[in-house]
């Protein structure tokens, strides 16, 4: 009897703590990216990265999974500042800095490179029809 007290008041009160996502887009010149951050707050790194793409002139998109990149400490181990994202699709390389830059390469040739901005805004906000991104590590 003594259990089922405790459960229920930890059931009530996991169901009423929110989950705030931060959604996280970058915008460039010519693209809307969405990172989509599922990783628990507090995780310096993360393999688990979705980035969502679409092109402002053609509207065609594309889903990638990736993984978070940061400098190494001094031990050249441990993870340390955060850089920003690195995805693949083949032998395309899309790199996603914490500074904005897209960078689209294959191989040695950078097929594409921009400047864009970042904007937060909440998960709830984020457009229902892609991945909702989530808060960046800075």
């Amino acid at each position: 009897f003594g259990m089922k007290k405790i459960k229920l008041p930890v059931l009530l009160l996991s169901l009423l703590l929110p989950v705030s996502l931060l959604a996280e887009t970058l915008e460039t010149k010519s693209f809307i990216i969405s990172i989509t951050h599922p990783c628990e707050e507090g995780c310096v790194s993360c393999d688990k990265i979705t980035y969502f793409g679409s092109s402002k002139k053609t509207g065609q998109s594309i889903t990638l999974q990736g993984r978070t990149l940061h400098a190494l400490g001094a031990d050249g181990v441990t993870p340390s500042r955060f850089l920003g994202y690195r995805f693949r699709n083949g032998a395309t390389v899309y790199s996603v800095g914490s500074d904005g830059t897209l960078t689209v390469a294959n191989g040695d040739k950078v097929i594409l490179k921009e400047q864009g901005k970042w904007r937060e805004e909440n998960a709830e906000q984020a457009a229902p029809d892609r991945p909702l991104p989530a808060a960046q590590f800075r």
